[in-house]
């Protein structure tokens, strides 16, 4: 209950759209000029109904044919400036719209990019993008049409109310008392059109976030005949989204509708006012006619606001949703006053007492005071049973996460007080679930070095045994690699990773099961490339295969998240214990204690 308050406290109070006013004086030109234009067009709108007054005044009642001339073309010449002035200010304020979008997503998303892993472990993809497509396109919309209406019709609003006092001062005086108890009732639906819109924007975000994953795993769903039960969940998910939308068009719906009938209805009845005092003589024709012109400008500048509220509700409710991913700290950020990591770099890796737990699983410890060294120069293999924290160890080197207590140094300094830039520019990983983005081979391979020349680049694929079959590729190394890298093989998939770590030519390098993928042919090609790049460098390698475990200075295996025991191989495997028994389940060539079966 105290959290529904703490809401309805920010939606009464909260300004999410007073956030995008920094992206606007960025281009104070360009909204100078939207302002300019926007003030003209709405004061030559309000100069229309004087010209009226004195034609038919003047023009009509003395029959001057050449007075009503010169205020024709004096009409036209009005509406020339009000096109004018119209277009440029459609000109300036939807670019201003577009660029301030464009500027939002591209903080946003640099924002989010930097952001700690464990944002990621309870925060689904899909939304995320959403907001970055749905919620900038609302507040374009916003912006490019709402605001601009919002002000063009505010100072039509506010100018036709002035003019109104200046042609009657009594029937303005009827007029503007009514506006109190049109304004207080419109500001009440606005917050209600708001919420709703919210609640629309985060169903919408959801379905958004389903699709997404779902498409994305498109072969297991048809593999698994799960076509049924996908498009169904889906199905459930967009009618959720229809139910919400349909709450925030009906109270945008109610809005408009209780605005047009306040306002108008008060402008009918002052007008009938305006009426008798003609029949009475106590106004002329003229006099009414200029106030029945600035009646409705004023009557439908305060309708259009009515509508515009709605639509900038639900653009408050967009960028609330953005403003929530900026204001988003990460767990895991560079140090106010960070320590520089030593030059030559050394490839020194230290963990001391560590013990981690996952954000999103505080109660299951990962890591349990571990404590390891390696080396400049060694090559340690990590083995053990799923869940003993093998991958976590990489994942806290790699500083996605900070240990829950103890320290890890790298060349001697906690990670704590180095920068993120610092730390993973010393390491290349090749992970096992690798990624390749839809982009050329050349791009996919030199992602850690974007200005790598192409004779690095293939340098790179040659020595990870990638050349020859990107080679083959219709445009070699210009092939576009497909989504997610839909279009390789796994164990072609692997080799550029490989490629990818051996460019980025890092002092530590890790390996996640770099050939799990490869087929025996395709692994001992690799494997000779793996000697070549692991050959001076400090290495890590996680795997279960005995080519690249039997080559390890180290086998540190863990288990419940500590080291249970460490040596090489044949140290191990004498020892009869858990490495003993997990290579006779992996390497069934193994005999129990004899190397020479091997």
């Amino acid at each position: 209950m105290a959290e529904s308050r703490e809401e309805q406290k920010k939606n009464r109070s909260l300004k999410p759209l007073s956030r995008l006013l920094p992206y606007l004086s960025r281009y104070r030109g360009m909204v100078a000029g939207a302002t300019f234009f926007l003030v003209l067009a709405a004061c030559t709108t309000l100069a229309l109904p004087l010209a009226v007054r004195r034609m038919v005044d003047h023009g009509f009642a003395s029959s001057d044919g050449h007075f009503i001339n010169n205020y024709f073309v004096m009409l036209f010449v009005l509406a020339v400036l009000l096109a004018i002035a119209s277009g440029m200010r459609y000109y300036y304020v939807i670019t201003i719209g577009e660029r301030v979008v464009a500027d939002l997503r591209r903080e946003v998303f640099s924002h989010v990019t930097r952001l700690s892993a464990s944002f990621f472990d309870v925060n689904q993809s899909g939304e995320i993008v959403s907001r970055l497509t749905a919620d900038t396109t609302q507040i374009k919309s916003a912006f490019g049409s709402a605001a601009s209406q919002a002000l063009r019709n505010t100072i039509l609003c506010l100018g036709a109310m002035g003019m109104m006092v200046y042609t009657s001062p009594k029937l303005s005086a009827l007029a503007l008392g009514a506006i109190p108890l049109i304004v207080f009732p419109l500001v009440g639906f606005g917050r209600s059109v708001r919420r709703r819109s919210r609640a629309a924007q985060d169903m919408l975000a959801a379905t958004s976030a389903y699709a997404a994953e779902t498409i994305g795993a498109t072969r297991t769903v048809q593999a698994f005949t799960g076509e049924a039960v996908a498009t169904s969940r889906y199905s459930d998910t967009v009618e959720n989204a229809f139910e919400a939308a349909r709450k925030s068009i009906r109270a945008r719906a109610l809005l408009t509708g209780f605005g047009i009938v306040l306002i108008f209805g008060s402008i009918v009845g002052v007008l009938w006012y305006g009426a008798q005092s003609v029949l009475a003589g106590t106004m002329t024709p003229g006099t009414l006619g200029q106030f029945v012109l600035y009646s409705v400008i004023a009557a439908s500048s305060l309708g259009t606001l009515s509508e515009v509220w709605g639509e900038l509700s639900s653009a408050g409710g967009a960028a609330e949703r953005l403003s929530e991913l900026l204001d988003e700290v990460s767990a895991v950020r560079d140090p106010e006053h960070p320590k520089a990591l030593p030059s030559p770099p050394l490839g020194d890796v230290a963990f001391d007492s560590v013990s981690f737990a996952y954000p999103a699983r505080v109660s299951a410890i990962t890591l349990n005071a571990l404590s390891l060294h390696v080396a400049p120069g060694e090559t340690v293999a990590i083995v053990g049973p799923s869940g003993a924290g093998k991958s976590t160890i990489f994942s806290l080197l790699l500083r996605f996460y900070d240990p829950t207590a103890g320290s890890i140094r790298l060349d001697g300094v906690d990670l704590r007080h180095a920068t993120l830039q610092d730390i993973r520019s010393r390491l290349a990983i090749v992970p096992q679930d690798v990624t390749i983005f839809a982009a050329s081979i050349h791009d996919n391979i030199a992602f850690g070095v974007p200005d790598a020349t192409r004779d690095a680049v293939r340098a790179a694929a040659i020595a990870a045994q990638a050349d020859e079959f990107i080679a083959k590729l219709d445009n070699g190394y210009d092939t576009l690699a497909g989504e997610r890298g839909i279009t390789l093989s796994g164990g072609q998939r692997q080799r550029i990773a490989i490629a990818r770590a051996i460019l980025k030519d890092a002092p530590v390098l890790l390996l996640d099961e770099a050939t799990s993928a490869l087929d025996a042919e395709s692994e001992t090609l690799v494997q000779k490339a793996l000697d070549g790049l692991m050959r001076n460098r400090t290495t890590l390698v996680i795997a279960h295969r005995l080519a690249t475990v039997l080559k390890a200075d180290r086998i540190l295996v863990l288990e419940n998240g500590r080291i249970v025991e460490e040596g090489t191989h044949q140290s191990l495997v004498a020892a009869g214990g858990l490495y003993a028994k997990l290579a006779r389940l992996q390497f069934h060539d193994l005999e129990q204690t004899s190397v020479s079966a091997i």
